[in-house]
């Protein structure tokens, strides 16, 4: 079997390095992949982002399959581009994608379907916006983008000049362009976040372990959101209680809607969840693989991944037993001095072999190039460094161990990955 992935970050070189386990693969390409995933599969300059591009490197290498591991190709619809060229697809057309391109879409879904979530009102004109938070009168309050932002679409402001300011860059100021057009104002919810990712067919989910993100860029959960500076897996606050609630009142719902719209969804589905004094609620959909808890979920993956690949193209998950590890993972996110604001790029990284590993972990390389045999930094974060652990402290030590020996200028990452997970022991 070869394989071409879409994607050049972290989750993708995670998605790689599962597929290069299995014996049924033979050959696998990246499209445009990095320095670190060049060592396991054949790259090719072509954006995750360019359908065409993509369409004419698979009618040249002919792949068994296409796994479209990024949101934006999904949402465009480059899955639908692919089927119609006659090639086998992993990841959700552009129809069933929608429920993480547009926030609008999803919690109108969730409202038809009863799906539990936060209450919400949706804006398109910025004074009526500032009028309904007034009125509301309750911080912090959640201000989202639409349409897709990099995942930093999302501002939670703690009182009503922050509210304001959100509503007013969104709106008026175009921070976020056509994602920002519209936007999603909510209840702020609390409890533990969890994430859980899910295998779907259409018709049957199938949840993986579930796993909890760090979304701020410093320790204490201070400074901006970012894309994730670390995971952790199973998450401790994810009980079996939690799990029958989730899997009865949310993601077999979710999976039973979205048919009923006409908008089956196959691939992976990643639900954001909040456990809340009232039980759980959605925070969001994302249409695909979450980066980075997929650097800490696929390494406890026992089942060949391309099983399941077949599984849910053939519309026959329910006759699939997927098999888990029963040791914890995590990944400490090693990021470019500024992320996620402004940062430098091209830094030499040091610490790694030439296969771009360290002893004791797994780094999933996130933005690095390959040049003249060394890896240089090329984005915000760069790596993801990963342990398993017949629990989450062994696997902490590990990965923390292996961060320790690896440095490029200006490298900044979270001391406290994991911590709150210990606490809930």
């Amino acid at each position: 079997m070869n394989i071409l992935v879409v994607g050049g970050g972290g989750r993708e070189h995670a998605i790689i390095t599962a597929l290069s386990r299995s014996p049924r693969v033979d050959k696998l390409y990246a499209a445009p992949g990095n320095g670190g995933i060049s060592k396991l599969a054949e790259c090719f300059p072509v954006k995750a982002t360019d359908i065409d591009g993509v369409l004419a490197l698979a009618e040249k290498l002919r792949p068994d399959y296409v796994f479209v591991a990024p949101d934006d190709p999904l949402v465009l619809g480059m899955v639908d581009r692919l089927n119609e060229a006659g090639f086998k697809t992993f990841g959700p057309r552009a129809n069933a994608a929608i429920l993480e391109g547009s926030k609008v879409f999803s919690k109108a879904l969730m409202k038809k379907y009863n799906i539990p979530t936060a209450a919400y009102e949706t804006f398109t004109d910025a004074d009526k916006a500032i009028e309904y938070i007034k009125a509301q009168n309750s911080y912090p309050a959640v201000i989202k983008c639409d349409g897709l932002a990099l995942g930093k679409g999302v501002i939670i402001a703690k009182d009503f000049a922050e509210a304001e300011a959100a509503v007013k860059s969104m709106l008026l100021d175009g921070k976020f362009g056509k994602s920002g057009s519209e936007i999603v104002v909510e209840e702020f919810m609390t409890g533990p976040e969890v994430t859980v990712l899910a295998f779907t067919d259409g018709k049957t989910v199938k949840p993986m372990i579930s796993s909890m993100d760090h979304k701020r860029a410093y320790d204490n959960d201070e400074g901006l959101n970012t894309g994730g500076m670390g995971t952790i897996a199973p998450n401790p606050c994810y009980t079996d209680a939690f799990k029958a609630e989730c899997m009865e009142k949310i993601f077999k719902p979710t999976i039973a809607a979205m048919s009923a719209e006409g908008r089956p969804f196959k691939g992976c589905l990643y639900f954001g969840l909040m456990l809340t004094p009232n039980g759980a609620k959605v925070i969001e959909y994302n249409c695909r693989f979450g980066d980075p808890e997929t650097q800490v979920v696929l390494p406890l993956l026992e089942t060949d991944l391309t099983e399941i690949m077949d599984a849910i193209w053939d519309e026959k998950l329910d006759e699939l037993d997927i098999k888990w590890s029963d040791k914890s993972c995590a990944c400490v996110v090693m990021a470019s001095g500024g992320y996620p604001e402004k940062y430098d790029t091209g830094k030499v990284i040091s610490g790694l072999d030439e296969n771009g590993q360290c002893g004791g972990a797994y780094v999933y390389h996130a933005g690095t190039k390959l040049e003249n045999g060394q890896f240089l930094t090329a984005g915000g974060r760069v790596l993801g460094v990963t342990a398993t652990g017949s629990d989450l402290r062994e696997a902490l030590d590990k990965a923390y161990k292996a961060v320790g020996g690896i440095s490029f200028d200006k490298a900044h990452y979270r001391r406290d990955i994991g911590a709150r997970a210990l606490k809930a022991l």
